[in-house]
């Protein structure tokens, strides 16, 4: 009886120290992955910089508004260049939007407050 039970622990004791192995290897492996992944991402990441948002009303109110004009000017930029195929003429509507920009900005949202 005594031996059975020596046999069945050594078994259970081999079986535990499989998986301990099992287990270091693949926690090593995690880690050298964890390390070389963050050999060659280290460069792209970048320093946390916190940057105060304004938060009032006002603020938010124009950032909303410089979100609508940002698309306005990306939809114009679009349909440009879907729509003419001339360099000159792309170049052109670039250049009448950035001039354009300023004025619909005045015209459309009232700012003088």
């Amino acid at each position: 009886m005594s031996r059975e039970r020596a046999r069945r622990r050594a078994e259970r004791e081999a079986e535990q120290a499989r998986q301990a192995t099992l287990r270091a290897e693949r926690e090593a492996r995690l880690a050298r992955r964890r390390r070389r992944i963050g050999r060659v991402t280290a460069p792209l990441r970048r320093r946390p910089v916190r940057i105060a948002a304004q938060g009032g009303i006002r603020a938010r109110r124009r950032r909303a508004q410089n979100g609508v004009v940002a698309v306005l000017f990306l939809v114009v930029q679009v349909i440009a260049w879907l729509l003419w195929s001339s360099w000159a003429a792309r170049l052109g509507v670039l250049v009448l939007s950035a001039l354009f920009a300023p004025l619909f900005v005045i015209l459309v949202f009232d700012r003088r407050s």
